[in-house]
């Protein structure tokens, strides 16, 4: 007779989604014996706890878990979308309001390039909005050096192989020509590392800017560098479904939490909507 699965949630997956830490990290907590349920300190992350349960992190309860959450997020150059850089580069995370709940990117955009970056509360969306079974296709404005010609890009719309990496086809169009550069939009529906900029060098053009304008429905708009703006439940829901905003669990009665702690966001003057060739700014460094 097979077993009914345990009943809640793994408590690693808890305390990610009341904010306490991340998953990785919040098993690092456990292991350090700094998590407490009914009483009992725990040393393993194996554990399903229920509404029913009661968690202490460091002898205080944690928040209540939220509801899964969107944010579109104009990342500026120079960041790196990481929580942590060997290089000790700057990163997003570390630019970000104080008032924003601690969040994880959906995908990346390397340090060199600009634009959209969905931030999201929640891991199981993150993990949603990534799967390339979504459909989603990513639209980037690429600026590049020369004067390319469709000859030259039909390579990229087939589909080419860099390094031994088979990359799937863009949707490649020619923009406009600007004296020595030449500004194209590009849509692909996957997002391996410096996938474009890659792909650029295979047909010898040098890309020299790069800004994500839509990530699926999700659009760049009028953001500027370094602002973040939530996305509506209603436009979630539209987009996911109804049960996108539901909780994995209620913890019940539970500490306010704590604002998250670092620099607040700089942000660059407001430049006007349309063309991102035309009317984003690069940030200052």
């Amino acid at each position: 007779m097979e077993q009914e699965p345990p009943k809640g949630d793994r408590i690693a997956k808890v305390l990610s989604r009341a904010g306490v830490a991340s998953r990785r990290e919040a098993e690092r907590m456990i292991t350090a014996g700094r998590v407490v349920v009914n009483g009992a300190v725990i040393d393993s992350p194996a554990l399903n706890i229920t509404a029913s349960d009661r968690v202490l992190v460091d002898g205080k309860p944690i928040a209540a878990a939220e509801p899964a959450r969107l944010w579109r997020y104009y990342k500026p150059i120079g960041l790196v979308t990481s929580e942590r850089d060997e290089k000790g580069r700057r990163t997003v995370f570390e630019t970000l309001p104080d008032d924003l709940p601690r969040v994880m990117s959906v995908g990346r955009l390397d340090i060199n390039s600009e634009g959209l970056l969905l931030l999201t509360n929640d891991g199981g969306l993150k993990r949603r909005l990534e799967l390339p079974s979504t459909g989603w296709v990513r639209k980037y404005r690429v600026r590049v050096n020369g004067v390319p010609g469709d000859a030259q890009l039909e390579p990229l719309r087939k589909g080419i192989v860099v390094e031994g990496e088979r990359f799937q086809p863009m949707a490649v169009t020619i923009d406009r020509q600007q004296g020595a550069n030449a500004w194209l939009t590009i849509g692909l529906r996957e997002g391996k590392n410096r996938e474009i900029r890659r792909a650029m060098d295979v047909v010898n053009l040098k890309v020299n800017r790069l800004i994500r304008v839509s990530y699926g429905p999700f659009q760049l708009g009028d953001l500027v560098p370094g602002k973040v703006e939530p996305v509506k439940s209603k436009v979630l829901q539209d987009q996911l479904g109804e049960d996108v905003l539901g909780t994995d669990l209620d913890i019940g009665t539970a500490a306010p939490k704590p604002k998250r702690s670092g620099p607040k966001s700089r942000h660059t003057p407001r430049a006007r909507a349309g063309d991102p060739s035309k009317s984003l700014r690069r940030p200052k460094r």
